[in-house]
């Protein structure tokens, strides 16, 4: 009995473990190609005859991007964004889910507030009345309305208020007894409590202002001011070959469509492959500690 017990533990362990393989490499591969895509030529990215491995090796597409200052331009735009709306966010998210945490008796407001936010969630106010509110306030053709456009995720509230309901009622009670504020309670115990959410509302934040477009689509009418994923959706290559050089027509010759969108693609991900394993650890716990109420 107990040779099968381990026999059969074993080939569980097998089976779960090419399981989890196989959906690692199904991930990994999108990725892959797309790199090998952006390495290829543009005969062979033309052809489809790039698979697992760069055909007719060149940095040709990366040479063309790198080249252009718009580029770098949109890309710090970006940064800025990501740094100023997740501080943002955080912050707003932070300042609303605390006291919605608490009970009707505590803040007679909630429950109203709360319906207010779920209708807010579930309906929207439109698109034309929110561009004309932007417009009204000079949230055009500037980063702070990339930032603040949006800087209120109601689901990250509700996700941040769950997680605090979660929390020892005890703790605030003795802080409470102690003579402490609802500022000192927050800031000196619930946030060092609640790295898990914060740092999982912070992953949120950062791959939503990064990623995201059509904001600086619309509030930009200027692309000196578009954010990197807007600059990419939005860039075309206009050519005109009575003012390049031979070498410029040589290097136009070497690149398509194909392999130059494969290489933006491929850089615009590369900060967010980079952050995302320093958060992972947490955002398991605080998605699934935020996302079920008492």
């Amino acid at each position: 009995m107990v040779k099968d017990n381990t026999l059969g533990s074993l080939l569980l362990d097998i089976v779960v473990t090419v399981v989890l393989v196989t959906l690692a490499i199904l991930c990994i591969l999108p990725l892959w190609y797309t790199l090998c895509l952006s390495l290829s030529d543009k005969s062979a990215a033309a052809a489809g005859l790039v698979k697992l491995w760069p055909v007719g090796f060149n940095l040709t597409s990366y040479q063309s991007i790198l080249g252009d200052a718009n580029f770098f331009r949109a890309f710090w735009t970006s940064i800025q964004r990501v740094v100023l709306g997740t501080g943002a966010e955080l912050a707003a998210t932070l300042l609303m889910a605390y006291p919605l945490s608490k009970s009707v008796r505590q803040f007679p407001p909630r429950n109203v507030i709360m319906w207010f936010l779920v209708f807010a969630m579930l309906f929207s106010g439109g698109l034309i009345p929110w561009y004309q509110t932007m417009k009204s306030i000079n949230m055009t053709n500037n980063i702070w309305g990339l930032v603040l456009g949006n800087s209120l995720p109601i689901f990250n509230v509700i996700l941040m208020m769950n997680f605090f309901r979660n929390l020892p009622r005890e703790i605030e009670e003795a802080a409470l007894i102690d003579g402490a504020s609802p500022w000192q309670i927050l800031f000196q115990i619930y946030l060092p409590l609640s790295k898990p959410v914060i740092s999982t509302v912070a992953l949120f934040s950062m791959v939503y202002h990064w990623n995201e477009f059509f904001n600086g689509l619309v509030l930009s009418t200027r692309q000196a001011y578009y954010p990197l994923q807007t600059y990419i959706q939005q860039m075309i290559v206009v050519i005109n070959t009575a003012t390049l050089t031979q070498d410029q027509i040589q290097q136009l010759n070497e690149i398509s469509n194909q392999t130059l969108n494969a290489a933006k693609i491929f850089i615009a991900m590369i900060p967010i492959l980079l952050i995302y394993p320093l958060l992972q650890r947490y955002f398991i716990k605080g998605i699934t500690l935020g996302s079920v109420k008492e």
